[in-house]
């Protein structure tokens, strides 16, 4: 028997794609406007972290 099969008897199971979209969209679309937001300065010193040594 397939996973599917399992799941199509868990009531109200269809609300958790919609649940996880709803993350995945909101955690890339804070993270896109922070990145678009933050400091220039602050951006180039993290960028420059690796080079420090």
């Amino acid at each position: 028997m397939k996973f599917i099969h399992y799941l199509e008897h868990i009531t109200g199971v269809a609300i958790y794609p919609l649940i996880s979209l709803l993350l995945f969209f909101s955690f890339f679309s804070l993270l896109g406007w922070w990145a678009l937001r933050a400091n220039k300065n602050y951006i180039n010193a993290l960028k420059e972290i690796p080079f420090n040594d």
